[in-house]
């Protein structure tokens, strides 16, 4: 069998990327999330543990990454995060690389927000941006609880503008309606796999 096919899959917060990755996943791709990855590198025995530990002992609680005690050293110290990705990047591309080998599906989706922002789309055939019209994004992730417009906007200034995220895509898919999303979901899943053949 050829290798699969890699997507990467991304989209600002509140684009409908999670629901959107469900559909790759529920048409038969195999979906690498990001963020689960960090979990699982964070969590009791995950590789990250013993670098944090090195790195930055107060992080570490119960033999686990604490995420909020992360967010501190980050508040208070400006080269936290430069020191928490040097760690933590190669355990995630790891990570992504292992579940690749094992994958048996044509197309493999890659679930990463920060694609374009960490340059991990140089590793992919295709990139496909989630997408929605900023007031939708807006009244999405405000109606989150605990979610402020402050701490929005705050999220929004560390990502790529939608405009310039859709336009180094090869793929935009609008997620107003669920509908329009499932659609355009299976025709790049046929393109991909067409073009890949």
């Amino acid at each position: 069998m050829s290798r699969p096919v890699r997507l990467g899959l991304t989209g600002s917060i509140g684009m409908g990327k999670s629901t959107t990755a469900k559909m790759f996943a529920e048409l038969g791709c195999d979906v690498w999330d990001a963020d689960a990855a960090v979990h699982r590198l964070y969590g009791p025995g995950g590789a990250a543990v013993p670098g944090m530990q090195a790195l930055h002992p107060e992080a570490v609680i119960d033999g686990a990454v604490s995420r909020d005690r992360l967010k501190q050293w980050i508040a208070a110290d400006p080269d936290a995060l430069k020191r928490i990705e040097a760690l933590v990047h190669p355990l995630v591309a790891a990570d992504r690389a292992g579940f690749l080998a094992q994958s048996r599906a044509k197309v493999v989706v890659f679930d990463i927000p920060l694609l374009f922002e960490n340059g991990t789309e140089r590793e992919m055939d295709a990139v496909a941006v989630v997408s929605a019209p900023a007031e939708v994004q807006r009244a999405r992730v405000l109606a989150r609880p605990g979610m402020t417009e402050a701490t929005f906007d705050m999220i929004l200034s560390r990502q790529m503008p939608d405009d310039e995220k859709r336009r180094r895509a090869d793929y935009v898919i609008e997620t107003v309606d669920i509908d329009t999303a499932r659609a355009q979901v299976r025709a790049v899943i046929d393109d991909l796999e067409a073009s890949h053949a």
